[in-house]
């Protein structure tokens, strides 16, 4: 029997056997159904679980270039990926991305409202876990916010994530600037056990950076240091007598190399984002289609073009297998091919 989308003690199975495996789960940014379809579509296609996620960005357009309400747009996402999911044989859990403190009572809050009516009524919430993006505020109002939201999300039994350090470049118009925030402290990571426990008060997800940048690059021009995640690892883990204590997060990885990847999963890297690339790979077979088929997709010298070609289906099909390729790549890169529980 399938179990589409996560129960929240499934979330937590998925996650700790990447931990414990060495493998961590792509999560692909969807800004519509045909995107969710081809992250769907990839994770089958590579046996891998994985996650669903949508931004401030995403959930606005989701709801409509002229109503651009986020929670309507979030929570359509969750309720059509809960009918079509089934057709897939692979679990997914639902994740809402960076969520920036003047968002907050827009975005998050209100979502984990309606998933604490839903666990209310015995159902499971509406999502599996939510990003708080403090990154721009100081680190000690970043952790006094992330208390209140970690108490409240683990009510409503999700958990949350958070950003220690600054991911440089740009993401729905939200700026990191490019300097020595890029690389988390194991100061700020002790900071943050401290104020939230590691994980008796509430599961969390730690995004810590180590040279991240959201954006395209060419490879090398991203200066990473995953040593930085096992430095962080290290300091709290003596402290409290744990190893790897944090289920860590990789922000920003376009342009990073396999190696690089590789050894920030050693550390503990659980889940790492993709946009970048599978925005391209769903956009390039669009452009391809559009250069091969002008005459058909424009009514040239008022001729009436080939309803074949302008039909959104046609193109559509082939940005769906573009970017459930790009996915499927991106589960080869992680190590979570075929390592799908169901």
């Amino acid at each position: 029997m399938n179990m589409p989308i996560a129960t929240p003690e499934v979330y937590a199975e998925m996650l700790d056997r990447a931990k414990a495996g060495g493998f961590a789960y792509p999560a692909i940014n969807v800004t519509s159904s045909q995107t969710l379809n081809a992250a769907l579509r990839g994770f089958a296609e590579a046996e891998s679980d994985g996650i669903v996620q949508v931004s401030t960005g995403g959930a606005e357009f989701l709801a409509g270039a002229t109503v651009k309400d986020m929670v309507t747009g979030a929570t359509a996402l969750a309720e059509y990926a809960r009918v079509v999911a089934a057709k897939y044989p692979v679990t997914v859990a639902l994740h809402t991305d960076h969520c920036p403190k003047d968002k907050l009572d827009g975005y998050m809050r209100p979502l984990v409202d309606i998933s604490l009516e839903r666990v209310s009524k015995g159902l499971d919430p509406l999502f599996q876990s939510h990003m708080w993006d403090g990154s721009a505020v100081p680190l000690d109002e970043n952790l006094e916010i992330a208390k209140e939201l970690l108490d409240k999300c683990s009510r409503a039994r999700i958990i949350m994530e958070m950003e220690i350090g600054v991911v440089g470049g740009e993401e729905d118009g939200v700026v990191g600037e490019i300097n020595e925030k890029l690389y988390t402290t194991p100061e700020d990571a002790l900071a943050t056990a401290e104020a939230l426990g590691i994980g008796e008060r509430g599961r969390y997800l730690l995004a810590a950076t180590f040279g991240n940048v959201h954006g395209v690059y060419k490879p090398g021009h991203v200066k990473l240091r995953p040593s930085v995640l096992k430095e962080i690892q290290d300091a709290v883990g003596a402290k409290h007598g744990k190893d790897k204590p944090f289920d860590l997060v990789f922000h920003g990885g376009s342009g990073s190399a396999l190696e690089e990847i590789h050894e920030a999963i050693s550390y503990g890297v659980v889940k790492m984002n993709v946009d970048t690339d599978t925005q391209y790979a769903f956009t390039r077979p669009i452009a391809d289609h559009m250069f091969r088929n002008y005459d058909g997709v424009l009514k040239v010298d008022g001729d009436v073009g080939s309803k074949k070609t302008y039909d959104p289906r046609s193109y559509g099909k082939a940005a769906e297998a573009g970017m459930a390729a790009r996915v499927a790549e991106a589960c080869q890169s992680l190590k979570s091919a075929g390592t799908k529980i169901s």
